[in-house]
């Protein structure tokens, strides 16, 4: 039986903590599965429901609105005597960002998939991030009730998908609406859940005779897969000995810490089952703050590397992961604590900035609500208020013993729409909210355009920038029209050119005098831009070296075919004059952006195209109307694959993977649904730049 606990969360020791993230494909139960933890573990006393917008997790009325995660909310709890901080997080493409700085500073995570969708789109994508960060994992196999419910096949797609050693440490009783609980394979037990209640009481039991040889089957499954990563209990697995759950569970702890396996485990949040075996997978496999390697970061001053051990008394050092602005306490930095201690009060340096900073207060944050702390420590994860000038990425550490970690990487934005404040009192109080909007959200940008004058606001896709709209409105009271999404084209040269760019002006004193030679050529994608000063014998003074490339660059800010950005280009400095006299930074600079302009019209410029990674899931019936209409969309099909969405039922999935360029996939989501009655889905993220065929760019220049 499994007893909810007074849970009011209070320190214990870095062995029994564990900062592990919730992670999924969109609608997955990822905040279902939170929700469950939360209650199971007595931080609330009553269980939310996703579709009335009632979790504690999804507190934005954007959230609630949709019934879908948008931003990482943070929140703790204890059980078994064990701390858990838990980040739950998006599962839709757009809001990706979420999913990477979260698992950039979190130590394990639960992976959750749909036993109806298995290894779905993002499931994928998520679970390359985690790769990325070598975090342990535990996979929690939901919603086990559904029609079409297959654990094995979601395993077997794991393995196939994903690359992970799937191993199932536990069996379902029944599927569908005959699914009643789960067999221990550890333990060799059944466990039913009671129906009449909460879910709290279960029942343990022998394990029913019609899956009996399954479980021995699988559970000599995992045995070899726990043995052959502990030498001791490979020795004592090949004796005959038997094992003890004691023993199995140190090994199988010791496989999931080293990235052997993931141990699966499954069950039905919105029912009530599983969710006590999951917190109990979660003590007992995914790692502590003291079992995670130390952090190692570089010392600004003397350039050399610096290691911080998950301790106390170690000196201060922490990354600030996630920045959002509170209407009540001004601005809240999110802080992963790695080594030291940190008071109220207390004055930290910003290592990436070269300032120092006063903690105003701290906070222990549950969703959107806080706890106000006197200090936190090692291991522990908070927020900060006080922190004036910092950035998501940003390393605070103490006065004397400065480092700087790696910072995080984010992708780029694809689309772009314009706005236009309403009114004149709306012109202010819109710059204010995109300035703190953008200080939230790494991946949205804003800037004016300096043809039209106009506000452009790019992002990430539709959904993210309806919601940021939809925040202006709500949050910031801004009244504002948007116009259609547009597409981020970049224009770069295909052939190498010699351009000279001289700036002379005499308006009766001193004048203005700067001329440069430079080489431009083409460089790989993605390079984005390089120069070089090649010069010699100081024909140009060094001191006007900086203002010629700064000149270049702000020419590569408008192409010459149609205004966008200019990419993949190398610049070289070969030769040029001065005047003693009437040479200047300005002069230069000028001539600099001339040179690269005259370059750039004669070097055969073209424009580029953000090209997508699409994946969409249909089931057969609708295969060839979907591939018609992504044909008609300039897509190139890379793989059609065939699987079955469970053993119970034998319709057929098809799964397309696609590279689609952005400009056609406006709508798509509606389109697709059209075509399919609802039942196809599909998950698109930016893949590549690509250059746009003749057809389209005569069209977008004539624009």
């Amino acid at each position: 039986m499994a007893d909810k606990k007074d849970n009011t969360p209070q320190r214990l020791e870095l062995p029994h903590m564990r900062n592990i993230g919730i992670m999924a494909h969109i609608d997955a139960g990822k905040t279902t599965v939170t929700e469950r933890i939360l209650y199971y573990t007595g931080r609330v006393y009553r269980i939310g429901d996703v579709d009335d917008g009632t979790t504690t997790m999804d507190w934005m009325v954007q959230e609630q609105e949709r019934g879908i995660t948008i931003t990482a909310a943070a929140t703790t709890c204890q059980w078994k005597k064990h701390q858990i901080n838990i980040i739950d997080t998006p599962g839709h493409i757009d809001f990706t960002v979420e999913v990477e700085r979260s698992l950039r500073v979190l130590d394990g995570a639960v992976a959750v998939f749909c036993a109806v969708g298995g290894v779905e789109p993002q499931s994928e994508t998520v679970w390359r991030q985690a790769d990325k960060y070598n975090i342990p994992r535990v996979a929690f196999v939901n919603k086990m009730d559904r029609t079409g419910a297959d654990f094995f096949r979601t395993v077997e797609m794991m393995e196939e998908r994903l690359g992970a050693t799937a191993m199932p440490v536990q069996l379902p009783i029944g599927s569908a609406e005959g699914f009643s609980g789960i067999v221990d394979l550890i333990a060799m037990k059944a466990q039913l859940w009671d129906t009449t209640g909460d879910g709290s009481l279960i029942h343990e039991t022998d394990i029913p005779t019609e899956i009996e040889s399954m479980a021995n089957e699988y559970r000599e499954q995992m045995l070899d897969a726990i043995a052959d990563s502990d030498d001791a209990l490979l020795e004592r697995y090949l004796d005959g000995v038997e094992l003890s759950p004691e023993e199995i569970k140190s090994g199988l702890r010791n496989a999931v810490l080293h990235g052997n396996v993931v141990p699966v485990l499954c069950g039905t949040a919105l029912k009530n089952k599983g969710v006590q075996p999951l917190l109990d997978a979660i003590v007992s496999y995914l790692p502590a703050p003291t079992d995670v390697p130390p952090i190692v970061g570089i010392n600004p001053k003397t350039e050399t590397d610096e290691t911080r051990h998950a301790r106390d008394d170690e000196p201060f050092c922490a990354l600030a992961f996630k920045i959002i602005t509170d209407p009540h306490v001004g601005k809240l930095t999110y802080l992963r604590v790695y080594s030291g201690v940190l008071r109220k009060g207390d004055t930290v340096y910003n290592s990436k900035r070269g300032r120092h900073e006063r903690i105003g207060r701290l906070m222990q944050m549950h969703a959107n609500k806080r706890e106000e702390q006197h200090a936190v420590y090692a291991g522990d994860i908070a927020a900060a208020i006080g922190l004036k000038e910092i950035s998501t990425g940003d390393t605070l550490c103490d006065v004397k013993g400065h480092i700087t970690l790696e910072t995080m990487e984010f992708p780029l934005p694809v689309m772009a729409i314009a706005v236009e404040p309403r009114t004149q009192s709306d012109i202010d109080k819109l710059n204010l909210a995109l300035l703190k909007l953008a200080e939230e959200d790494p991946t949205f940008k804003v800037h004016q355009d300096a043809e039209t004058g106009q506000t452009l606001l790019s992002g990430m896709g539709e959904l993210h920038l309806e919601i940021i709209v939809d925040r202006l409105v709500r949050e910031f009271n801004v009244s504002a029209n948007v116009g259609n999404p547009e597409v981020a084209y970049r224009e770069t040269l295909l052939e190498p050119v010699t351009s000279v760019g001289r700036f002379v002006r005499q308006s009766g004193g001193r004048g203005q005098f700067g001329h440069v030679v430079i080489e431009v050529e083409p460089l790989e994608k993605g390079y984005g831009f390089a120069f070089a000063d090649e010069t010699k014998g100081g024909i140009i003074p060094q001191e006007y070296i900086p203002a010629v490339r700064k000149g270049i660059e702000n020419a590569m800010s408008a192409g010459v075919l149609a205004g966008y950005p200019v990419v993949d280009v190398s610049v070289r400095l070969i030769d040029g004059s001065h005047h003693p006299v009437d040479s200047s930074e300005i002069a230069f600079g000028i001539a600099g952006s001339m040179a690269f302009k005259d370059a750039m019209k004669r070097a055969n410029p073209t424009l580029l195209e953000p090209i997508m990674d699409v994946e969409v899931i249909v089931p057969d019936e609708y295969l060839g109307k979907v591939i018609g209409d992504l044909n008609s969309r300039r897509a190139q099909i890379r793989e059609t694959a065939q699987r079955d969405t469970g053993r119970q039922t034998k319709s057929r999935i098809q799964h397309i993977l696609v590279d689609v360029p952005l400009s056609e996939m406006f709508g798509y989501v509606k389109t697709l649904r059209s075509l399919t009655q609802g039942r196809a889905n599909y998950s698109m993220e930016f893949s590549h730049y690509s250059e746009v065929p003749t057809s389209v760019r005569e069209d977008l220049i004539g624009n």
